[in-house]
This record gives structure tokens, C-alpha cells and sequence, in this order.
């Protein structure tokens, strides 16, 4: 059974959900790449809100790569499973051999996709932290936390799908939880996608150029100082 055509439509589902963020001031919109830009990108165009990237990489069990152990963020935040750890007993050189091969491939995507030429400012801002589903959580865990050090005003979780547990679970971190399905059932994320073919890194810088220069389009034009005020010719 799929629900969503693909992370666009998923994303328009989800910002369906967000109608009441729409043009608020402060409001940032934060993806986890790959496959929560597409979602994101629809997510703030609905909103009239900014669109950026936040760098959060997986920590695989060897031999099981599916299973999360664990996750990094950028900022250097490291959240472990501690019941996968526990069970299977995970020696603290896997971790660090893990984080390492992580934290490498997240200051390449920085570098990949442009954002480190930028410091995002996170304080005092309501930030909707945007994936295309969760499965245990661990990547949108590390984020939470990466984010929260930050002192935003108000942290949003949303996604398209997720384990009713799962979901459940991110209430105690985040101030708002958005799921839009949770089926008991639940299988795996790609399972209620009809399209769930991996997002490229190209695909993502595009989104964020497309992103940034439609937010820049939609802003105001500043008044020009010691401007001389229109006139109306006479009757």
C-alpha cells in the first residue's frame, strides 16, 4: 500500500499539516539530506519560510548497516542507541571508528552543498527539523538535540511517515510532533512511497538554489534612504 507519489507530493501533504506556520516571522525551515529536501523544499514554499540543509549522518551497526546505533549531527552532537549498543554489545572503538567515518562524509556534504560558507542562526527562531519518514529515529534524535543546544524558540518535528511509537516517542524533545501517517504496520519508510529513488546530491544543491533564490524574490525591497517620494503630476 502506498500513500505518497513521491517526496514532493509528500511534502505537500505534510505542509497541509503546517498551514498555521505560514509567513511567521523567525520561521526556518531545516531538511536532513538527502531525502528530506525534497519534502522540505515543499514544505517552505508553502510557508513563505527560508529552506536550509541540517547535516545529520546515521551510525550503522557493521554487518548491519540498516540498524542505527546511533547518529551525528553537525555541531559534533553524537546521540547513541544505547539499547542497540547494550544488545549487541558494541565496543566503544566501533563507535569511534563510526563517528569518524561520519563526520567525514558531513564536512564533505558542507562543503558539496555550499553551506559552509554560512553560519545558520538559530536563536530565538521556531525551526520545523523536516525528513521523508522515520524509521527507529536515531538521525532525527541527533538533530533535535544539535538544534536545541542553539537556543531556537520552538522546534517542530514533521513528516510524512513514521511508526506510531517513533512518533510518539519525539514528544518529550520536540515542541510539536507532525506525522501525517503512522501505520501500525509500518515496514519500512520507502513502503508508502510510490517513488522513493535516492535523492542526489545535485538534486539537493538545485533545491537549495531554487530555495534561496525564490525566499530572496519574496522579500520586501528595503526603502532607499534620502529617496525622493513620487509625485503625482497635477489634474
Amino acid at each position: 500500500m502506498t500513500v505518497f507519489r513521491d517526496r514532493a507530493d509528500a511534502g505537500k501533504r505534510l505542509a497541509g499539516r503546517l498551514s498555521k506556520y505560514k509567513d511567521q516571522r523567525d520561521l526556518l525551515v531545516l531538511a536532513l539530506p538527502r531525502g528530506g529536501v525534497p519534502v522540505g523544499f515543499e514544505v517552505a514554499t508553502a510557508l513563505n519560510a527560508p529552506l536550509d540543509v541540517f547535516l545529520v549522518r546515521k551510525l550503522g551497526l557493521p554487518g548491519h548497516e540498516e540498524l542505527a546505533m546511533g547518529a551525528i549531527a553537525s555541531g559534533g552532537v553524537i546521540v547513541l542507541n544505547e539499547d542497540v549498543v547494550r544488545m549487541h554489545q558494541v565496543p566503544e572503538s566501533t563507535i569511534e571508528s563510526a563517528v569518524a567515518k561520519q563526520r567525514a562524509e558531513l564536512e564533505r556534504r558542507e562543503h558539496s552543498y555550499g553551506r559552509h560558507r554560512k553560519h545558520i542562526d538559530l536563536r530565538g527562531k521556531s525551526v520545523i527539523i523536516v525528513d521523508d519518514g522515520l524509521a527507529t529515529g536515531a538521525t532525527m534524535r541527533a538533530a533535535v538535540a544539535a538544534v536545541r543546544k542553539q537556543q531556537p524558540a520552538r522546534i517542530i518535528v514533521a513528516v510524512p511517515t513514521a511508526p506510531p511509537d517513533t512518533c510518539r516517542s519525539f514528544r518529550d524533545q520536540a515542541d510539536e510532533v507532525i506525522c501525517v501517517i503512522t501505520p501500525q504496520h509500518f515496514a519500512a519508510v520507502g513502503y508508502w512511497y510510490s517513488d522513493f529513488s535516492q535523492t542526489t546530491d545535485q538534486e539537493v544543491r538545485e533545491l537549495l538554489d531554487r530555495a534561496d533564490s525564490r525566499f530572496r524574490q519574496d522579500l520586501p525591497l528595503p526603502a532607499q534612504e534620502g529617496a525622493p517620494h513620487e509625485q503625482q503630476s497635477p489634474a
